[in-house]
């Protein structure tokens, strides 16, 4: 075969592997917003600086601001079992982190630091008051950042399994650069970010993150299929800058610079929640610990009214000191 043949007939191939992946995308866009479970017009906006932030708010008295963890799958759904608990006694604010849920994609680069001055913003915009916090899983850290960052705005916290404090430090490297700019080109990345995350591997992911797999439903599959998939799957803007360490910061310092009184509810099924949460109270001993049993990353949607009842004790006895 001559070498002008080779070349057509690699042009060819090439051409008909990015329009197969073209359609695949196209077709992963339409499966997984059919059913519009995530209805934008059951929420309220914040006009943020970098994109509009989804956000709900129910209830009265003393402010609580849910954060849910760091996930293109996630988003204020991750509350919906306690929400209406905890806005018995409190005003309850939901949000939906930048890049996820119903709030705006950008296309940027999303840093720890991204997110600490968006809920210091959301407080002071839209909240007014200083704020007791609920933060999940990686967003653990944006709450200790913004405590340290601005001592006014966030009360009482209560971290739901952080994560490990080594893993929250690893930085960059070039391979994590090469992944990132892998996954933001336009039809290749988009095909890699679908076969990624799609409705087999949310379903496994979640499964594994519960201790009872009755508690998570099919909607809550959907539910998460669909906000991983929005806005023409801008998501993966996210997912891209989350594998290649964008998201991570080192809050060691931040732990002995902060006065807030926290609590951290793990689920007790997982021994590596434990084991995150005596790291926290190494470097701050004031920090309390409780499990919740049968659970693992998710409590408040295993045990949403043990869960509860936890909140407003820690919440009670911060009160009382």
């Amino acid at each position: 075969m001559s070498i002008k043949r080779k070349l057509t007939f690699l042009a060819v191939f090439t051409g008909a592997a990015v329009g197969t992946m073209h359609i695949v995308n196209r077709v992963f866009q339409y499966i997984s917003t059919a059913d519009n479970l995530i209805d934008k017009d059951t929420y309220q906006y914040y006009s943020w600086r970098f994109g509009k932030i989804a956000y709900t708010k129910s209830g009265s008295g003393r402010p609580i601001l849910l954060i849910h963890d760091l996930n293109v799958c996630s988003s204020s759904c991750e509350w919906h079992k306690v929400i209406n608990r905890l806005s018995k006694t409190n005003t309850v604010y939901a949000i939906d982190l930048l890049g996820c849920g119903c709030s705006d994609r950008p296309i940027l680069t999303y840093t720890n630091f991204l997110y600490v001055q968006l809920i210091t913003d959301f407080i002071k915009d839209i909240i007014g008051e200083r704020t007791d916090v609920i933060a999940s899983g990686e967003a653990s850290s944006f709450a200790i950042m913004a405590c340290a960052n601005d001592s006014t705005v966030i009360d009482r916290v209560i971290l739901v399994n952080p994560h490990d404090l080594a893993s929250q430090a690893k930085i960059p490297t070039k391979r994590s650069y090469m992944i990132k700019y892998l996954l933001l080109t336009p039809i290749i990345g988009t095909f890699i970010y679908n076969m990624k995350v799609n409705k087999r591997t949310i379903r496994e992911s979640l499964l594994s993150l519960v201790y009872d797999q009755n508690s998570i439903s099919e909607k809550d599959i959907l539910t998460c299929f669909e906000a991983s998939h929005k806005d023409n799957t801008n998501s993966k803007y996210l997912f891209a800058c989350q594998k290649s360490r964008f998201t991570n910061a080192n809050i060691v310092c931040c732990l002995s610079k902060i006065n807030n009184s926290i609590f951290i509810i793990t689920g007790s099924a997982n021994p590596e929640n434990i084991v995150a949460a005596n790291q926290y109270q190494n470097h701050l001993p004031s920090i309390e610990i409780l499990g919740i049993n049968k659970t693992k990353q998710l409590p408040h949607l295993e045990k949403p009214e043990e869960f509860a009842e936890q909140v407003s004790v820690f919440f009670s006895e911060a009160d009382g000191e």
